[in-house]
C-alpha cells in the first residue's frame, strides 16, 4: 500500500537549507555522529584484522587468533540493543538532543581510551580483558547513535524530500569509514615493529579531534520539531518501551529482516574481507583496507542518490531489489575476491557496497524512522536496528572466518552466507509497508 505525500507540521516544510537553518545544523550535527561512530569501528574493525591478533593475543595461532579477534569484535554488538534499549527510551522520554550528546561522547571516549591501552606483553591477560571492555562501552554509545540520527534527520526533512535528506547523514558513515581505512593503507605497509610498536595507536587517538567537533556542534542543536510538538501538547510518552512491545511487534520483526542483508552483507565486504584477501588469498595487507576505502568513497555519492531514488519510487520497491542485486551478486564476488587480483577485489568490495548494501540503506534511512509513531519512534528504532545487527552485522566477521576454517578456506559457502541474508530481506520487503512521505508527527505505526 502506497502512503500519500501529506504534509507534516513535525517536519520542515522549506527544502532549502539556507532557507531553514534548524534543518541544516541536524544535516550537520547528525553527519559528524554518523562519522565518529563508523570512524570508531571502521579503526576497531580494520585494526582488528591487521594488528590486534599479535598484540592482544599473541601464541595462539593465526586461525584461532583470528577467531578470538572477531569475538572480541562481535562484543561490541551485543553491548549495541543494550545501549539502543537504555538511550532510545531516554530519546522519547526527554528529547533526542540530550541523548545524542551523550552517546558520541561515549564513543568517541571508548576509542580514545584503546588508543592507550597496554599490549598483552605489558598486561598479560588484562590487556584483551580491558580491551573487551572498552568494545562494550563504545558499542553501547552506539546502539542509539545511529537511531538518534536518523530519527532526527527524518523529523526535520521535508516529507517530499526525506528519503534523501534522511540519507545525508549516512554520508558521514562513508566518511568516517574512509577516513579509517585511509590511516590504515600507509600505516600497513610500515614494519611489523614499528606498526605493532606504537603505529597502531593513532587512530584511535585521532578520535579526540572528533569528539570535540561532534560535542561542540551537538550543543548548538535544538530539538526535533516533532518532539517538540508531542512536548507541547503534553503527549511525551513516559513508557515509550512499553507502548513499542504494544504496539510495534510487526514492524520490529520487519525491521529485523530488512537489517540482515543491509547490515550484515556490509560487514562481511568492509570488515571481513580485509581479513580473507590478506590471510587467505595472500595479497598484501594494504589492499583490502584500498578496497573498502575505494567503497567508502563511492557511498559518498551512492547513499544520497539512492536516498533520492527512493522519494520517487517508493522505499520498499528500492529495497527490494537492492537486496535480489545482493543475492545475484555474491558467487562472482567471492570468486573474483578469490583470484588477488588487486583490481577485482577493490571493484568486488565497492559494489558490494555501494550498489548492495547502500542501496538498501539510502533507503532505510526514512524508512525505518516512518515505520514507527511519533511517541516511541527512537527506541523503536533503536531496538529494531541494534537487535538485528547482533545476529546480521556483529557475527557476520566471527561467522566467515568460522566457514573458512569449517570448509578448508573455500570461498563458496562465504558467497552462500551472503545469499541467505539477502534472502531473508527480499522476502521481508513484501511484507513491509510503504512509508514514502508519511506524517511523522502521528503516533500510530505504519501499516
Amino acid at each position: 500500500m502506497t502512503v500519500p505525500v501529506t504534509k507534516s507540521s513535525g517536519s520542515a516544510e522549506v527544502d532549502s537549507t539556507d532557507k531553514n537553518p534548524g534543518l541544516r545544523r541536524a544535516l550537520v550535527t547528525s553527519s559528524v555522529g554518523s562519522a565518529l561512530e563508523y570512524y570508531d569501528f571502521a579503526i576497531y574493525g580494520t585494526a582488528s584484522a591487521l594488528v590486534f591478533k599479535h598484540l592482544f593475543f599473541p601464541g595462539l595461532g593465526d586461525a584461532v587468533a583470528l577467531v578470538a579477534v572477531f569475538a572480541t569484535y562481535a562484543v561490541g554488538f551485543f553491548a549495541r540493543p543494550l545501549g539502543g534499549l537504555f538511550f532510545g527510551s531516554l530519546g522519547d522520554r526527554h528529547g533526542r538532543k540530550t541523548v545524542l550528546l551523550v552517546t558520541v561522547a561515549l564513543m568517541g571516549g571508548s576509542s580514545f581510551a584503546i588508543g592507550v591501552l597496554p599490549t598483552y606483553h605489558t598486561a598479560g591477560v588484562w590487556s584483551p580483558v580491558l580491551l573487551m571492555l572498552l568494545r562494550l562501552l563504545q558499542g553501547f554509545g552506539a546502539g542509539a547513535e545511529q537511531a538518534g540520527a536518523s530519527t532526527l534527520m527524518a523529523e526535520y526533512a521535508p516529507p517530499r524530500r526525506r528519503g534523501y535528506y534522511a540519507a545525508l547523514p549516512f554520508v558521514g558513515i562513508q566518511v568516517g569509514m574512509l577516513l579509517a581505512t585511509a590511516l590504515f593503507v600507509p600505516l600497513a605497509q610500515l614494519d611489523e615493529d614499528v606498526l605493532f610498536g606504537w603505529v597502531w595507536r593513532v587512530p584511535f587517538l585521532l578520535s579526540a579531534v572528533l569528539i570535540l567537533v561532534a560535542v561542540y556542534i551537538r550543543l548548538r542543536l535544538e530539538e526535533s520539531p516533532a518532539f517538540t510538538q508531542l512536548e507541547e501538547a503534553g503527549e511525551v510518552s513516559k513508557r515509550p518501551l512499553r507502548d513499542l512491545m504494544v504496539n510495534s511487534r510487526r514492524n520490529l520483526f520487519v525491521t529485523f529482516g530488512l537489517r540482515m542483508a543491509e547490515n550484515g552483507t556490509s560487514y562481511l565486504y568492509s570488515t571481513f574481507s580485509i581479513s580473507y584477501v590478506t590471510a587467505v588469498v595472500g595479497v598484501s595487507s594494504s589492499v583490502g583496507p584500498l578496497a573498502v576505502a575505494c567503497a567508502s568513497l563511492a557511498g559518498v555519492l551512492t547513499i544520497p542518490l539512492f536516498g533520492m531514488l527512493s522519494d520517487r519510487i517508493g522505499r520498499v520497491p528500492l529495497y527490494r531489489w537492492a537486496a535480489l542485486f545482493q543475492a545475484l551478486f555474491a558467487i562472482p564476488a567471492f570468486a573474483l575476491m578469490s583470484t588477488g587480483n588487486t583490481v577485482l577485489i577493490c571493484a568486488v568490495i565497492t559494489i558490494g557496497i555501494g550498489i548492495g548494501v547502500n542501496g538498501m540503506l539510502g533507503s532505510q534511512c526514512a524508512l525505518l524512522a516512518e515505520l514507527f509513531g511519533a511517541r516511541h519512534r527512537y527506541t523503536g528504532v533503536a531496538i529494531g536496528r541494534e537487535f538485528s545487527a547482533i545476529v546480521a552485522g556483529g557475527v557476520a566477521p566471527l561467522l566467515g572466518a568460522t566457514l573458512l576454517l569449517a570448509f578448508d578456506d573455500s570461498w563458496w559457502p562465504l558467497a552462500g552466507y551472503v545469499i541467505v541474508l539477502s534472502l531473508i530481506t527480499f522476502l521481508t520487503t513484501f511484507a513491509t509497508p510503504e512509508t514514502r512521505g508519511r506524517d511523522l508527527t502521528d503516533p500510530a505505526d505504519a501499516r
